[in-house]
């Protein structure tokens, strides 16, 4: 008893040491994480309205042992509208725990319909408020899917100048938990104008359970114009010449769903016409108020080609291609014209004479140097008038894995040996087929903005490089290879510039066609337009190794030896294991003194 006296105390000490961190742990694990799903096989989907309190840190855990992805909807957050992103959010993980992969963050300023997917059966959402004394509400909705099985006519891509689509099934009733996203994409410098006629959806004021979510872009997370529900038949207009609509259901009160169309609006202001010049078309808008003056919406322009028809919108388009549609193309010195008519048709083919104003619009695309000229002719009785408009050939550089430049090196920065033999293509993006691309002069540098010091590989016309070999003249393409190399005393990063002549491929006399001159010769031939092409950086693989394997290496160290938290069971079992060390100790002690005690030495009596 004594014994059990002695050791009380640090009893006593060992059970709150063990008490203050249970209550400590207890204070970071909020009460509010809990695990959903499990072992109910039975739920396959949930809805729950959450309302959370000031300074929570709650973690959800969903799982599901099966063979499925889950679909997270956070359709209505009611949080700190004051407070930051990183005091107060929601965070979506993939996974068993806050460990995961972070799918994504959600706080009050996000201006979208959060919906987040998993890539097994298991994910993971925590919430965290500050200390605000507002109200908090967090409607989440989930449910588990087959990745590979999706409903018929459930979303897609639309991309004509006008069109239509409606809910799946319609008009009898939506599926349940269907998820679908059209995407919609018109031509550049269009608006989209969507109207619905007609949506049914269950009523809800926050559209909670079954809606509609509209993005002002190409994507959900462009910014969301509208979230509608219930029976209202409501109009969106878009910024730029994409939208996105999205339908989310429940697995509860299926109605018809909606119907909805669409139509393109020209963001620019035409009074009467408008013509741009590209690589491979030109490109006509004319006003329809200006054609009222001649009793037309449009649909009696047409060009050399009647069978190339315009686009009508609240404009009337012609998309020229250079060649095709009647373009004539016509080579002068210096340049290269395109031009083609557009003309009203006649009512019928025997129509001889009219009293009406006839319009005729010459539309001409002139390329010339480093810009291209564009010149429309309007005649209209004895009136004339002139628009110019600018432009330039597209042109692109490429690296290549073979000399087939068959398959695209996307990788940026692009690592090589010293040596490798490096393939580079420079194109020119045109519908004319009778251009063709020279490489006048390439040069290297070890900076992006070529600075000294610079190597040339090829210069006017030929290689000065030992390792360079430039391809024959291929239409649309100037190539070349050579092998890979460094700068001295400079790092280790390889910059590319062409300088590029486009000719007229019938015309022998080109400088295209000389190929390889001295400078001297140069001027006397000529070529049709010129310009920049930059590519880069090239670098060295063993940078890519120097810098890149100390950061991996500890990252693997960081896996290896993870910073966990001292769990109270641990505690608990090694404090009983000192307690038992110290009682056994104590009774070993004891013994030996006892029997110190009884073998203690006496003093030898005298015989």
């Amino acid at each position: 008893m004594e014994l059990v006296k002695r050791l009380m105390p640090l009893i006593l000490l060992i059970l709150s040491c063990l008490a203050e961190l249970t209550m400590a742990e207890a204070e970071g694990n909020s009460s509010c994480s809990v695990t959903l799903g499990g072992a109910n096989m039975a739920e396959t989907h949930k809805a729950m309205i959450l309302q959370l309190n000031p300074s929570e840190n709650c973690t959800w855990t969903i799982e599901r042992p099966e063979n499925k992805s889950i679909r997270i909807i956070f359709s209505y957050i009611q949080l700190d509208p004051d407070g930051s992103c990183e005091s107060e959010n929601i965070k979506v993980f993939d996974g068993t725990s806050s460990n995961g992969p972070l799918l994504g963050q959600v706080c009050s300023k996000n201006d979208y319909v959060p919906v987040f997917e998993s890539s097994a059966s298991t994910l993971t959402f925590q919430i965290v408020t500050d200390s605000a004394r507002i109200q908090r509400t967090v409607f989440v909705f989930y449910y588990f899917f087959s990745p590979n099985t999706s409903i018929l006519n459930c979303g897609g891509h639309l991309d004509t100048l006008e069109g239509s689509f409606t809910s799946p099934n319609y008009p009898n009733p939506h599926p349940e938990l269907a998820y679908c996203v059209w995407h919609i994409q018109v031509e550049k410098g269009y608006k989209i104008k969507l109207n619905f006629k007609e949506i049914f959806l269950e009523i809800d004021k926050q559209c909670k359970f079954d809606f509609l979510a509209i993005y002002d872009g190409p994507s959900t997370n462009s910014g969301l114009i509208g979230q509608v529900c219930g029976h209202v038949t409501p109009t969106f207009e878009s910024s730029s010449n994409s939208l996105t609509v999205v339908l989310s259901t429940d697995y509860a009160n299926s109605y018809r769903g909606f119907s909805a169309s669409y139509t393109s609006i020209y963001a620019e202001n035409i009074n009467t016409t408008s013509l741009t010049c590209s690589s491979d078309r030109m490109r006509v808008i004319i006003s329809k108020s200006y054609l009222e003056a001649f009793n037309s919406n449009g649909n009696t322009l047409q060009l050399k080609d009647p069978t190339c028809r315009p686009k009508l919108s609240n404009v009337v388009e012609f998309s020229i291609p250079l060649n095709g549609c009647g373009t004539i193309r016509k080579v002068e010195d210096q340049s290269i014209t395109y031009t083609n008519i557009i003309t009203f048709s006649a009512s019928s083919p025997s129509e001889v004479i009219t009293r009406q104003k006839q319009l005729q619009i010459i539309v001409k695309c002139e390329m010339e140097h480093n810009s291209t000229l564009g010149l429309i002719y309007i005649t209209e009785d004895d009136v004339i008038q002139n628009q110019n408009a600018l432009g330039k050939y597209n042109t692109s550089m490429a690296l290549f894995e073979s000399d087939s430049f068959e398959k695209t090196i996307l990788e940026s920065p692009y690592y090589v040996d010293l040596n490798q033999t490096l393939f580079v293509q420079v194109s020119v993006h045109t519908s004319d087929p009778n251009l063709v691309v020279f490489l006048d002069t390439c040069r290297a540098s070890p900076t992006s903005d070529l600075a000294s010091p610079t190597y040339d590989l090829i210069k006017s016309g030929c290689s000065r490089d030992e390792t360079c070999k430039v391809y024959p003249l291929f239409g649309h393409y100037g190539r070349f290879q050579f092998n890979a190399f460094k700068f001295l005393r400079s790092l280790s990063s390889v910059y590319l510039q062409c300088k590029v002549l486009i000719c007229d491929s019938s015309d022998h006399q080109s400088r295209c066609s000389q190929g390889c001159v001295s400078r001297s010769k140069r001027d006397i031939s000529s070529y049709k337009w010129k310009t920049d092409s930059i590519i880069g950086p090239i670098r060295l693989k063993r940078d890519r190794s120097a810098s890149g394997n100390s950061g991996f290496q500890h990252e693997t160290h960081a896996e290896e030896t993870p910073n966990q938290p001292f769990n109270s069971l641990h505690l608990f079992s090694f404090m009983v294991l000192v307690l038992n060390v110290v009682i056994v100790a104590t009774i070993t002690v004891r013994h030996f003194v006892n029997q110190r005690a009884y073998y203690k030495y006496q003093k030898l009596q005298n015989y």
